[in-house]
């Protein structure tokens, strides 16, 4: 049927209505962009999460996905660690051939045999100092050493020598210290010796990373970090303290601001486990004149100053006839003091003259000394709250 003339009028009119409102809509309804995530990078980094700080898998107890007896098969099988060479995955106590494993953090260890290493990817921010504490010990009959390096970084690798008895009942904790220089660093432990035993290697576990902030000087204290409350991580479940290696330089000491200048380590002590004048932390001089700290300071020719400092005991079974000697400037001081292993301590204090805009300051500790307990750990007095002040004209 054929529609009127006005009626198919109204009905063109219509449609063309209905395709301009539905060509009016589409332009202003213009497509929702759709949010792209940020690139992730393919081999990011893994963040410690532990509360300690401890690195990803940090103290082993998540066993690898594959081990011949003890020895781990394949370079990824250890979660969060990337190995080489002879590594075995170790449970503390007694060994097989009379050997006893001291694993302080938890049950598992890694053994480093000759040439091995473990290795992991961290984050870290450019220039900042940073401090690795980890558990080292040996496991054979002769002398060890368990090397520490970070790539890249301002820092050069270490070795730290673990023959040294400083705590006969367990591994000791050491820490050592690097600036970053870029914001992802590899951490590498390894074992530089060769041994005709392949498996023979230090013992590690409870590897933990902490950023260390810069301490200054006061007006009132021309000592940065006068009382060590800044340094390593120390662990909550630990009693013997952290290690801080020898021949550490300012800039890379796990003590920030002091240098440890001596040719065996000094300790970081806690106050939950060891008697500390004042704060939380302070430091042990555990190896005689072997054991020493120094810190240079900015001072002004010919002026006079005024250095203080507390020496006392840890109450740690050190007991005996103790013997701090400090040098600033051309003047030595020596502070003696009696243990009889409660924890007292002592203030001292001396006047020197600078001889120049630099002046170094130091402290060891004159005898040597082991724990009445066994006659073998290594000990010593406390250092803490170390001050110099200009004196007034």
């Amino acid at each position: 049927m054929e529609l009127p003339r006005g009626a198919l009028l109204l009905v063109l009119l219509a449609v063309a209505a209905a395709a301009s409102s539905a060509g009016a809509t589409l332009a202003v309804k213009a497509p929702v962009p759709v949010p792209v995530p940020a690139p992730v990078p393919a081999h990011a980094p893994p963040q410690p999460k532990d509360a300690e700080g401890l690195l990803i898998n940090g103290n082993f107890e998540t066993a690898p996905r594959k081990v011949n007896k003890t020895l781990i098969v394949g370079r990824h099988s250890l979660p969060g660690w990337t190995l080489r060479g002879h590594v075995e995955y170790v449970s503390g106590g007694p060994q097989p051939g009379g050997m006893f494993f001291a694993v302080p953090h938890g049950v598992h260890a890694l053994r480093l045999g000759g040439r091995a290493s473990a290795s992991q990817n961290v984050s870290v921010r450019p220039g900042a100092l940073y401090a690795l504490t980890f558990a080292a010990t040996r496991t054979c009959a002769q002398d060890e050493a368990l090397r520490v390096a970070v790539a890249p970084s301002l820092s050069p690798p270490a070795d730290v020598a673990v023959r040294t008895l400083y705590s006969a009942d367990t591994a000791d904790t050491w820490a050592w210290g690097f600036r970053a220089s870029s914001a992802a660093a590899q951490v590498t432990f390894s074992n530089p010796g060769v041994q005709e035993d392949a498996s023979c290697g230090p013992l590690l576990d409870a590897v933990a990373i902490k950023e260390l902030p810069t301490p200054y000087p006061t007006k009132d204290n021309l000592i940065k970090n006068e009382g060590f409350e800044i340094g390593p991580q120390v662990f909550k479940n630990s009693t013997v303290g952290v290690l801080l290696p020898p021949k550490q330089k300012d800039a890379t000491s796990p003590l920030p601001g002091w240098i440890i200048e001596s040719l065996k380590a000094v300790r970081f002590i806690d106050a939950a486990h060891f008697s500390v004048p004042a704060g939380k932390y302070a430091v042990e001089l555990v190896a005689g004149r072997e054991s020493a700290i120094a810190q240079v300071i900015r001072t002004v020719a010919n002026r006079a100053y005024n250095l203080s400092f507390v020496v006392g005991d840890a109450k740690n079974g050190c007991h005996g006839s103790m013997l701090v000697e400090a040098f600033a400037g051309n003047v030595t001081q020596k502070v003696p003091f009696e243990s009889a292993g409660n924890g007292g301590f002592k203030p001292a204090s001396f006047r020197f003259v600078a001889a120049g805009v630099r002046t170094r300051v130091t402290f060891y500790s004159s005898y040597y000394h082991t724990k009445v307990s066994d006659g073998v750990s290594l000990c010593g007095p406390v250092l803490d709250q170390v001050k110099v002040q200009p004196l007034k004209a």
